[in-house]
């Protein structure tokens, strides 16, 4: 099935599905590398993979009533996650070291699910301002879900650039909508936009302010 429909609308074409299931698997790519991060068995990071994957497309359906979700109606979701789980454990057996490919990996599924969320929330009628939140939720769901079930703390939690950046990316999707261009290019540069602001997080150190580093007084 190539569409979703929901109260007669086609929420999601042939693009925005390949966007979704491309967010999908780099999100669950991210919940693998976690999984080998934390020792987890095979059973253990295929589990991991599916739920980093899937946690915040199902949380948007849900919200916005294209029920039952994807993750749950289409193979699809279901396969490229068990692809993703037996890439990581076959191609990085020694990721447990490392944080930075969780992360690379997280910043590309939160820069498509982004999009993608707040492309499928404007179709299904709702307002600019909570089309860009509801991408937003969209893309913070996975990660938030993945770090609570390896015990970390969420990164969305953490100063770095997180929420935001999806929250600027669904920006992108709106202000495309509202001046009625094709949304395409508005989602290409939403989700360029995000995945950028996540590396400069990374790789920069860029972050908001952190509470209680403020100036203080004697």
């Amino acid at each position: 099935m190539n569409e979703i429909l929901i109260h007669g609308r086609h929420l999601a074409g042939p693009f925005l599905i390949v966007l979704d299931l491309l967010g999908t698997f780099v999100f669950a790519l991210s919940g693998a590398a976690a999984g080998v991060k934390s020792k987890l068995d095979l059973f253990g990071l295929m589990v991991l993979a599916f739920a980093t994957g899937n946690a915040g497309g199902i949380t948007r359906d849900l919200l916005i009533g294209a029920v039952p979700p994807g993750a749950i109606r289409d193979w699809r979701y279901l396969g490229v996650c068990i692809l993703a789980g037996f890439v990581t454990f076959l191609w990085y057996p020694k990721i447990d070291v490392q944080r930075r490919p969780v992360l690379l990996f997280d910043g590309a599924g939160l820069a498509l699910f982004a999009v993608t969320g707040t492309q499928k929330a404007l179709t299904a009628g709702l307002n600019p301002v909570m089309a860009a939140i509801m991408g937003m939720l969209t893309g913070i769901g996975g990660g938030m879900l993945r770090d609570v079930l390896v015990n970390e703390t969420p990164t969305v939690l953490r100063a770095d650039l997180y929420a935001v950046a999806a929250l600027v990316a669904g920006i992108v999707v709106v202000v495309g909508h509202v001046l009625h261009y094709a949304p395409f290019a508005f989602m290409i540069a939403g989700a360029l936009l995000c995945f950028w602001l996540r590396i400069m997080a990374i790789f920069r150190g860029w972050h908001l302010p952190i509470a209680g580093t403020g100036p203080r007084t004697k």
